[in-house]
């Protein structure tokens, strides 16, 4: 039997981290920074409603998540669009702006998705040394040319936690040339509190050439959900309608999705957690010889470059003790392993395990 003839797309798939440990169901996964205190109690109500019509198709437009948003983070109601997790939002934005030839820019260690989402339509992606692990603007700039049309970067950044400063991140759209679209996910927002830090929403709201994309998979906790949102120059996002699937938002996501951002109890305690045991993880490993990132968002980077063991014997370790980390090599990041800031009880397992570990060393 023939099979029809398909593209043949080299590109790395998405390896998403590990999920499950042979023979120990109740492994502890702190891999995939997700919301450490679960969701809001307004989004479990929405779960348990008996009242969910799901026979009927969700609205196409997300219109009362939109007017949420817009009320939420004072932006304009016709400039958002909303995806099946700000994934999506990648994929159309490069199906939209991007054509075999052209080229992308994205940091050297940076979200996956850029790059693959990129490739897949044709696009050459192009890699930017970072500068001790952090976006470095001025080598961003270095691989501009002609052929540029898209720059992501995530701030702050996935896998490595740095960020760029306010003044930094306005200076990057200074030195871009004006045609090239910057893409800042600001996936983990809620989370920052250095001063010297700001949205990429909040600074570049009335930008025509500059596109946010935000998440509600991180601190709102409906990563099983896959809702997410952009926000750009209206005739962007009139654009990217013309070629969304009709209704890729289920029913259930937008509603949950729209009483997430209702309870702002529930950001500022998560917030106010993931300060205190960041912080408190990051101390507690320096012990060991294990550096990590300044405090940004929901993980943290872990260095063993002057560790007395490797990530990788560290890792296999952990596993043996029921937790999950996220290797880094996938990033191509050597010796390093990612650990997302988990509840009470899984952190304190964590350091218990660690302080077990090197007790011998």
């Amino acid at each position: 039997m023939t099979i029809p003839i398909f593209r043949n797309i080299k590109i790395n798939a998405y390896k998403p981290g590990i999920s499950l440990l042979k023979n120990n169901k109740k492994a502890i996964k702190l891999s995939a920074n997700e919301s450490a205190l679960g969701v809001s109690s307004k989004v479990i109500k929405i779960l348990k409603s008996n009242n969910l019509k799901i026979f009927k198709y969700p609205d196409s437009k997300s219109t009362e998540l939109r007017k949420v948003i817009s009320k939420k983070f004072k932006c304009n109601f016709n400039n958002i669009i909303c995806g099946a997790g700000s994934d999506e939002i990648i994929q159309m934005l490069c199906q939209l702006f991007l054509k075999q030839g052209d080229q992308v820019i994205v940091p050297q260690y940076s979200f996956l998705m850029y790059r693959i989402y990129a490739s897949i339509v044709g696009s050459k992606v192009v890699f930017s040394k970072e500068k001790n692990f952090k976006v470095s603007v001025d080598n961003i700039i270095k691989k501009v040319n002609k052929k540029t049309k898209i720059v992501f970067i995530a701030n702050p950044n996935n896998p490595t936690g740095t960020y760029l400063e306010k003044k930094e991140l306005v200076n990057l759209r200074k030195k871009l040339n004006k045609k090239i679209l910057l893409v800042v996910d600001d996936a983990y927002d809620e989370y920052m509190k250095d001063k010297k830090y700001l949205s990429g929403l909040k600074i570049f709201k009335n930008k025509k050439n500059v596109f946010i994309l935000r998440t509600f998979s991180k601190i709102y906790g409906l990563a099983s959900l896959r809702v997410g949102w952009g926000y750009g120059d209206k005739k962007i996002i009139d654009a990217l309608n013309m070629i969304k699937p009709p209704f890729n938002v289920n029913k259930i996501a937008q509603l949950c999705a729209i009483e997430s951002l209702k309870d702002s109890k529930f950001v500022k305690k998560s917030v106010k957690h993931n300060l205190f045991w960041s912080n408190k993880i990051k101390n507690s490993l320096e012990r060991f010889n294990i550096f990590c990132n300044k405090v940004s968002a929901n993980f943290l980077l872990l260095n063993f470059a002057k560790c007395k063991l490797t990530a990788n014997n560290v890792e296999k370790k952990l596993f043996k003790n029921g937790l999950i980390l996220r290797e880094t090599k996938t990033y191509g990041i050597k010796n390093c392993l990612r650990l997302t800031i988990g509840n009470n009880l899984e952190n304190k397992f964590f350091l218990k395990s660690i302080e077990k570990i090197f007790r011998n060393v």
